[in-house]
This record gives C-alpha cells, sequence and structure tokens, in this order.
C-alpha cells in the first residue's frame, strides 16, 4: 500500500485521489481553503483518505502528487518532497495562470519549472493530457485492442517506471517522452492533448506536436 500526497484537490486531484484508492492506496490531500473545506470530497472516499495542509499532505507522501494552478506553483512545500517521486498534472493556461514568457518561447516547459523549484525531488509528467473523468472511466485490461494510452515524461528512470507500473493498473498503456524537457510534446494545444488514442497513435501525435501553438 502506498500513501500519495495529493497537493491540490480540484478535479484532477480528486480523481487521482479517486483511482488510487480503487487500487487500495492511501490518499492525504489538501487544497488551497484549508483541510476542512475538504469534508464532502473526504467522506465519499472513505476511510483510505484524510484531509491535510499542503505541508502536512507532502510529509505523508511516499509518493507526491503536484496538481495545482501553474501560478501558484511557488507555494508547493520544497523540503518535505525532497526525494520522493512527485507526479505534476499540470497545464499553461495563460488565460489562467497570466503570461509567463519562457513558456511562451518554449524556452522551458510546465514541469521543468516545477522540477527548477523542486530541485532534490524526481518529478514526472502524469494525467495532464487527460480529462479528469477519463482516469476512472477509460481504463482497460492490459491487452484489450485499442486501449488508451497516456504520455509520461522524467528525468528520472525510477518516475517513470512508477507511472508506467500505475498507468497500467489503472488501466491505461504508456508512451514515455524522455527527457523532461521534452514533455512540451503533450502539453495544451498539442495534438496529443486530451484526444484518446492508443499507443501508436499517441507516439504519432507526440513526434507531430510543435514546439511552440
Amino acid at each position: 500500500m502506498t500513501t500519495y500526497g495529493i497537493i491540490g484537490a480540484g478535479n484532477i486531484g480528486s480523481q487521482v485521489a479517486r483511482a488510487v484508492i480503487a487500487l487500495g492506496d492511501e490518499v492525504v490531500i489538501a487544497n488551497s481553503r484549508g483541510p476542512e473545506t475538504l469534508a464532502d470530497l473526504i467522506a465519499e472516499l472513505g476511510p483510505k483518505a484524510r484531509a491535510a495542509t499542503a505541508q502536512e499532505a507532502a510529509e505523508a507522501a511516499e509518493i507526491a502528487v503536484v496538481t495545482v494552478p501553474l501560478k501558484n506553483l511557488e507555494e508547493v512545500p520544497v523540503a518535505p518532497l525532497a526525494g520522493k517521486i512527485v507526479l505534476d498534472t499540470n497545464n499553461y493556461y495563460f488565460e489562467r495562470d497570466g503570461r509567463i514568457e519562457a513558456l511562451d518561447k518554449g524556452e522551458t516547459t510546465t514541469s521543468e519549472m516545477l522540477q527548477q523549484h523542486l530541485p532534490e525531488s524526481k518529478v514526472v509528467k502524469a494525467f495532464n493530457h487527460i480529462m479528469a473523468a477519463d482516469i476512472t472511466t477509460d481504463g482497460t485490461p492490459a491487452g484489450t485492442p485499442d486501449r488508451r494510452a497516456l504520455a509520461t515524461s522524467s528525468d528520472y528512470p525510477e518516475a517513470i517506471h512508477f507511472v508506467t507500473d500505475l498507468y497500467d493498473r489503472i488501466g491505461f498503456d504508456t508512451v514515455a517522452v524522455t527527457p523532461l524537457s521534452e514533455s512540451w510534446r503533450v502539453e495544451r494545444d498539442r495534438p496529443a492533448y486530451v484526444v484518446r488514442q492508443n499507443r501508436e497513435e499517441l507516439e504519432a501525435n507526440l513526434a507531430k506536436a510543435p514546439r511552440t501553438v
């Protein structure tokens, strides 16, 4: 059993919580408004979930999931995530986050920004190019024809291995995109973004992605 510290309890964060609890794992989940505001979600998730502050979720995490708006990245605790695998679900929405010149120019990626903020963590892109609802509905057993595939990206092979195994347990094939600097291929407005695709289709969509959009 793994304890996930989920920082961000929005659509993606709550769906990842549901998915890993269904696998038998535990969740410590935080949002920006305080643990008391998560009572309804915790009641739904059941005894394998508890609400906490972001600091507490980071400390409790064996595996962390960061799923906060990009503009709030600096609020993610640093020290308690050192040495840990950190799943990054983020996308850049300038309408929400404001313009970030380095992203607009293709000089960095959202996951590299998180890796820079968490220099001693093992950041890995995950769950960023799937609609939240699909996380718990689109999974199928391994070997299913046209099984949906998701991408992951990291500079750390152990993080890629972890996400690949997690995807498979939830019901998805994996395409790895390395190093982390290549994670732009699965960001917003690229061909692979929120599209239902099998492994071969995902590989093709990643290959034809434009660097800037």
